[in-house]
């Protein structure tokens, strides 16, 4: 089992989804409008089950591996599965069996990889489910720190480009950013860098991103007030991680 309760789980949520609404509010939003990723990396599916059954929906993972793992041994209620973290070309084909969507695709080949296996998925489906694109979403290191993954802010929008011209099988729904770990007006510049990007694209590509993925437990509300539409929350769900 896990090392949490469900009650203490739901007044974690609950908590976050106060704070969610007085940054929405605070910045002219709709609360609505802002969607709470269960981050479940190193969490029991004891754990994951319970945040289900206390109305998450959406669960991030980052590893391949991890996400395979509990997959062999789900028995809890459906959910939509988020590739959060940085993802291998040679991984491609998994994390499109055990993904919905891909949030941290950083380069052209990974994302051609995984048009080319989208492709390939339709072709030998007679029935016509896999004729939808896959969704993804562009990884960019807003912080410019060497230790994080994703695109230059510089390359973004050439980066955008040619996979929505050269993946048909993908879609581009967003973009996501891991803030810096430094002051709060730092994590600020990175995040409204990230909705600086997002303009532009839909601007200048015509492209209506739905989505933007940044905030995590200690500054999602900081997101939220820059334009945030999807908070990854880990600790502040489940507790401290094993």
């Amino acid at each position: 089992m896990g090392d949490i309760t469900i009650e203490l789980m739901r007044e974690n949520i609950s908590g976050i989804r106060a704070k969610i609404k007085e940054a929405a509010e605070r910045s002219g939003r709709e609360p609505k409008d802002v969607t709470l990723i269960g981050v479940s990396k190193f969490q029991p599916l004891e754990s994951l089950y319970m945040a289900l059954d206390c109305g998450i929906t959406i669960l991030g993972e980052n590893r391949v591996q991890e996400r395979e793992q509990k997959a062999a041994s789900w028995a809890g209620k459906p959910a939509e599965w988020h590739m959060i973290g940085h993802l291998q070309r040679n991984k491609s084909r998994k994390a499109l069996e055990l993904f919905d969507c891909v949030q941290s695709v950083d380069s052209f080949e990974l994302a051609s990889a995984l048009d080319k296996i989208t492709a390939e998925k339709a072709g030998k489906d007679d029935s016509g489910l896999n004729t939808e694109p896959f969704i993804i979403m562009i990884e960019v290191n807003t912080s410019g720190e060497e230790s994080k993954n994703g695109v230059s802010p510089d390359g973004c929008i050439v980066l955008a480009e040619k996979i929505i011209n050269e993946c048909p099988n993908l879609k581009v729904d967003g973009l996501m950013t891991i803030g810096p770990l430094a002051a709060v007006s730092e994590t600020r510049r990175s995040f409204a860098l990230l909705r600086s990007l997002a303009l532009d694209i839909r601007a200048k590509l015509g492209v209506g991103l739905r989505h933007l993925s940044m905030g995590m437990s200690g500054d999602f509300e900081a997101a939220i007030e820059e334009g945030s539409t999807m908070v990854r929350i880990g600790t502040g769900i489940f507790g401290a991680r094993r």
